[in-house]
């Protein structure tokens, strides 16, 4: 993330970043070490899609202040 945002890790850490998934279970977070996304919890796709073909999980970076 950091380096698809252009920021040095310095500056991340500055800054006020979030990753928000849809539903109650957030499944990613941002590694503030390293700045790479990351999983957060288990992630079952059975459970997740059982019924569907391509299992697909939305994320946003929410990112306080300018960029």
């Amino acid at each position: 993330v950091a380096k698809d945002l252009g920021l040095h890790l310095p500056a991340m850490r500055d800054r006020g970043f979030r990753i928000v998934s849809e539903g109650r279970t957030q499944y990613f977070a941002l590694h503030e070490k390293t700045g790479h996304l990351v999983t957060a919890e288990r992630i079952d796709r059975e459970q997740l899609c059982e019924r569907v073909q391509q299992c697909v999980l939305r994320c946003e970076l929410i990112v306080e202040g300018e960029m």
